[in-house]
């Protein structure tokens, strides 16, 4: 819950603080979260390995949610905050907000001297509330060229390290605790599904509440305010797993203690030859996310390599009814990539819209937009126990969907929920503020979407894997994971507009652009979803006999409740 709660509270944020706090372009904040949100899936790959075969899931743990801590401590130290100088007839003004987040207006500074201005005639034009205060007419003309961006380099490289850490310590950590649940119970205990449901519910919660909590303190009372409750939160995580960590009763040690021991260089042992690798995580995630741009150029060849490796295995390795099965893991593994792509958009681009284009008041209080955020994890306490509840009424009438046609539903609901988004802009005008409550449908759609996806894709991928590989099968399902969260800090990123101050110049041309992509995806998901649908019972076919397999050798799932790895698109 706590390791959420710091997670989801900093993430609500950060696209926020990107484009406002560093004045970061809209399309450069959208790739370095796409590249941030990416990486955070891909190295579980590495911390899960090195658990497994060296340091075990309590070491691990422990050593993730330090770095966690010091990673979400370091995004409280904000600096002064990137500059935006306008220079007009030889004198320089500062372009700003008097204010965080949507509701923040832009205004004009000359010394101690400011004045609010708005932009017209489709951004070409400032209008100043105030010209006498700062010595400027009513109105003077504006391009992009008349503007520079000063930063402060130290804390802008601040900021690329508290990503980098945060992304390792998620490496270490996310994968571990799942497993740690796991081997909590043995085969047959009545209490496993109780204590998945307890882990499944606090993921959830530690979510809804940061995302409340941390959103509203974050823009109410500052950035640093907010950043700093994620690191006390992720804090508290850590001291409840040292203080408890006596329960695991050493289910989570290492699996040879002295291997650990042995010397690999010099004085360096196994031990701290883990720990060293976390660090090269570190580096090499910092140099990604200040590099955002070139991520595609490794995760595609990356993705593609990993397609090739697992289908050349099911051919060369596999046959009969176990290479049907391995077909099946790889196209679900491949299958959630469309629908992740889109469903994250929730803190890009979509938190942007919610933050500039959107009436958020409600009751007489506006909302700040990463607030919005946690309907997700609202919905999921409301409507998982219905859906549950829904399969197995359906299945003692044979009439639950198959597995299949699940994960297509999941993905035909991404694309309605962006077609609802769209209907709403269009009832609002070309340049009105969005009704509140399409964000409200938007969430809600794509949390049934999840339900129907999330819970069944990577129990689908341990059931079909082989045992053998289900471990490797499952690092592709991560990898996957992470190319998809880095396409969609793509698409996040061709809805970018011209913004000052991380306010926009021309609402009008933003909100068109908006609906474009919007429309876009859309139409590609539903394409997508019918096409699976089509294919449904081919790939039943290919699963076929999975179940069985599963009753036969239950060791297969011994590790327990992965598909809580992406509840509340949680890695």
């Amino acid at each position: 819950m706590w390791e959420r709660f710091s997670y989801y509270g900093m993430r609500g944020l950060l696209i926020i603080y990107l484009t406002q706090h560093f004045l970061f372009s809209d399309e450069r904040s959208t790739l370095i979260y796409g590249a941030y949100t990416a990486l955070v899936y891909v190295m579980t790959i590495i911390g899960g390995t090195l658990a497994d075969r060296y340091l075990g899931q309590r070491k691990a743990v422990t050593f993730g949610a330090i770095l966690l801590v010091l990673g979400h401590g370091m995004m409280a130290f904000e600096g002064a905050g990137s500059r935006e100088i306008l220079t007009f007839e030889g004198t320089e003004y500062e372009l700003t907000l008097d204010g965080r987040g949507g509701d923040a207006n832009q205004i004009i500074v000359l010394g101690d001297a400011q004045s609010r201005i708005e932009f017209a005639e489709g951004g070409t034009v400032i209008a100043v509330a105030d010209p006498d205060a700062v010595g400027l007419p009513a109105e003077i003309p504006f391009s992009s060229d008349m503007t520079r961006t000063v930063q402060e380099p130290l804390y802008v490289n601040i900021l690329y390290l508290a990503l980098a850490l945060i992304i390792a310590g998620v490496g270490f950590l996310k994968a571990n605790i799942s497993t740690i649940v796991g081997t909590l119970y043995g085969l047959g205990d009545p209490r496993r599904d109780s204590g998945f449901t307890l882990f499944y519910m606090g993921i959830n919660l530690g979510s809804f509440l940061s995302s409340v909590i941390i959103g509203y303190i974050g823009i109410a009372y500052g950035w640093a305010w907010g950043f700093g409750l994620a690191g006390v939160g992720m804090l508290a995580g850590l001291l409840t797993f040292l203080v408890f960590q006596g329960w695991l009763e050493g289910r989570a040690d290492p699996p040879d203690a002295e291997k650990l021991k042995q010397k690999v260089f010099g004085p360096i042992n196994v031990e701290w030859a883990c720990y060293l690798a976390g660090l090269g995580i570190i580096a090499i995630s910092m140099l990604a996310v200040m590099n955002p741009q070139y991520m595609g150029g490794i995760l595609g060849p990356l993705g593609l390599i990993m397609l090739i490796f697992l289908a050349g295995y099911a051919f060369l390795k596999t046959k009969g009814i176990e290479r049907r099965q391995m077909f099946a893991a790889i196209y679900f593994v491949l299958a959630q990539i469309p629908f992740w792509a889109l469903f994250e958009q929730a803190g890009s681009s979509l938190n942007l819209f919610t933050d500039r284009l959107v009436d958020r008041t409600m009751f007489g209080w506006s909302v700040p937009a990463p607030v919005f955020q946690s309907l997700n994890a609202g919905f999921i306490f409301i409507f998982a126990p219905i859906m549950a509840w829904l399969w197995i009424y359906l299945a003692k009438r044979n009439r639950n969907p198959s597995t299949p046609v699940k994960f297509a539903l999941g993905v035909l609901m991404a694309g309605l929920g962006f077609f609802a988004l769209v209907g709403g802009m269009g009832m609002s005008g070309e340049a009105g503020l969005t009704a509140v409550y399409f964000i409200f449908l938007i969430y809600f759609i794509h949390t049934m979407g999840e339900l129907m996806l999330s819970p069944v894709g990577l129990s689908a991928v341990t059931k079909l894997a082989p045992a053998r590989v289900v471990g490797m099968t499952m690092g592709a399902w991560f990898l996957y994971s992470g190319l998809s969260n880095f396409l969609a800090g793509v698409i996040a990123s061709t809805t970018g507009a011209e913004t000052i101050g991380g306010q926009l110049t021309d609402v009008a041309s933003a909100k068109a652009t908006y609906t474009d992509v919007y429309t876009q995806v859309g139409l590609i998901a539903v394409g997508i979803a019918v096409v699976m649908l089509l294919i449904s019972p081919f790939i039943k076919w290919l699963m076929a006999g999975a179940d069985q397999r599963m009753e036969s050798h239950p060791e297969d799932t011994e590790a327990g409740g992965p598909s809580m790895d992406r509840t509340s698109g949680a890695p």
